[in-house]
């Protein structure tokens, strides 16, 4: 992820407060606030048509998809996280007042070279953490290509692959189906040298 740092240390209630009113989106790590840089088109492409296909199918049910403007709040023994995913699904919302959601149950992230060490590193780590996630998807910019990590009746996520445009991912949990032809429509792939500095 491209980001620049504010190392001095802001409560929640300070974070909270200052992301109401400011242009840039941050994301918080245990008292420390890292700005976010802006995406590249195929990275918002596809996430658009994340939340398009997921809004159609859920429309009218409890479950409901939400865009990267959504925080997610994530409370480690060591401190709160929030996460600026790029697109989350919550059964539960938290109240409208809120700025943040605390219990999504599916989470996708797109990735590049420059920033899947921290979705498949940190991000996933916490993510993981999450009682109420079902499933972390991680979609590439290159070519029509989906990690999934479901979680396991015993707790554990265990990954698999989803490849090429006639595949599909199911969301159970989420009563979804998640289309690769749907997620990739209309999406010009970004050679991975040519990407090697897109945000996430």
């Amino acid at each position: 992820m491209s980001i620049t740092n504010q190392w001095d240390f802001v409560t929640v209630e300070d974070y909270l407060a200052g992301e109401l009113t400011s242009s840039t989106k941050h994301e918080y790590r245990d008292g420390i606030v890292y700005a976010m840089a802006g995406a590249r088109n195929v990275h918002n492409d596809i996430a658009v048509n994340a939340v398009a296909s997921l809004h159609a199918q859920l429309r009218g049910r409890p479950c409901k998809p939400c865009n990267s403007d959504t925080k997610i709040r994530i409370r480690h023994r060591s401190g709160t996280r929030f996460y600026y995913p790029d697109v989350s699904v919550v059964c539960s919302p938290n109240p409208p007042e809120d700025s943040w959601q605390d219990a999504p149950v599916v989470i996708l992230e797109v990735a590049s070279p420059a920033t899947r060490r921290i979705d498949l590193g940190e991000k996933m780590d916490s993510y993981f953490t999450i009682p109420t996630l079902s499933v972390y998807l991680v979609a590439e910019t290159s070519e029509p290509v989906v990690r999934v990590y479901r979680r396991s009746p015993d707790g554990d996520f265990r990954p698999e692959w989803v490849i090429g445009p006639d595949a599909a991912i199911d969301l159970p949990a989420i009563g979804a189906t998640l289309a690769l032809a749907d997620l990739y429509d209309g999406v010009t792939f970004v050679p991975e040298s040519a990407d090697e500095e897109e945000p996430g």
